[in-house]
């Protein structure tokens, strides 16, 4: 895996962090009147958890691979991770919440994680912060699930790590300005303009993965634009 197939799951992360402002917004916001380097902490453990996801995404679609048709079974994954980008930018822009769908689903896990993380509040340690960020790296989240489906084309552990590292740092910037600017960047970031241009974006990538998925678009400079190079 190159940094060319990293690029936008870094840019989905950045523009999909709005929906971060109101997910984690306030325990961030909370964090940050504690210390500032709990903040920092708390997005090590959150980042640390989606790795692991994608690990566990890109190694589960990496021994489904071995045992089908690879070409057959790849397409498959392309069709469907690009399908949730578009599902993603509908719901940045509050057009179709067909994700909520899936943040149900996992509040099932939720309830049995949401217990252990009540016992490292308040954060007022740095452990504590990153053992808090760990378990809310596993709240039901639409947008993690959108980028997660991106993880199951990478083939491997390793390379699904990599896919949420690069999501997950993309997130970074918005969930460390929250934790400086607090409410009132997290208004800024719920203005329907706003919301909408990030929608936008997501789904232009989304729309463009599945163009190239049906050979409609085929140049190597779609690296730059798409999940994965098609195959």
């Amino acid at each position: 895996m190159n940094g060319a197939q990293l690029l936008p799951v870094f840019v989905v992360g950045l523009a999909g962090s709005i929906h971060c402002a109101g997910m984690c917004g306030g325990i961030v916001t909370a964090l940050s009147t504690t210390a500032r380097p709990h903040v920092l902490a708390y997005n090590a453990g959150r980042i640390g958890s989606y790795m692991l996801a994608g690990a566990l995404a890109g190694g589960l679609a990496g021994g489904a691979r071995s045992m089908a048709s690879m070409a057959g079974v790849q397409l498959s994954f392309y069709w469907l991770a690009n399908a949730m980008l578009i599902a993603l930018g509908l719901y940045l822009m509050n057009a179709w919440r067909g994700l909520a769908v899936l943040e149900q689903g996992g509040r099932a896990l939720w309830r049995h994680i949401a217990p252990a993380a009540k016992t490292f509040m308040p954060a007022d340690t740095a452990a504590k912060a990153f053992a808090l960020g760990t378990l809310w790296g596993w709240l039901p989240c639409g947008m993690v699930y959108s980028a997660l489906a991106t993880a199951l084309l990478s083939g491997s552990a390793a390379d699904g790590a990599a896919m949420m590292l690069a999501f997950g740092l993309g997130t970074l910037p918005m969930l460390i300005a929250l934790g400086l600017l607090g409410a009132r960047l997290q208004q800024a970031m719920q203005r329907r303009s706003v919301r909408i241009a990030c929608g936008l974006l997501v789904l232009g990538f989304g729309v463009l993965g599945l163009a190239r998925a049906a050979g409609g678009i085929t140049p190597d400079w779609m690296d730059m634009l798409c999940l994965t190079p098609h195959q």
